[in-house]
C-alpha cells in the first residue's frame, strides 16, 4: 500500500495514457451491464 503514492507520482509524464485505458475499461463495463441487462 506504500507504494501506491510514488507509483502515482510520474503522473504528468505517462499518467493521461493509463487515465485513458481506465475510461476506457469502466466505459466498457458500463456499455456491458447495460447490454446485458434488459431495461424495460
Amino acid at each position: 500500500m506504500g507504494y501506491a503514492a510514488p507509483a502515482y507520482a510520474p503522473a504528468p509524464r505517462g499518467g493521461a495514457g493509463f487515465a485513458l485505458i481506465v475510461v476506457l475499461f469502466i466505459l466498457l463495463i458500463i456499455v456491458g451491464a447495460a447490454w446485458y441487462t434488459p431495461v424495460v
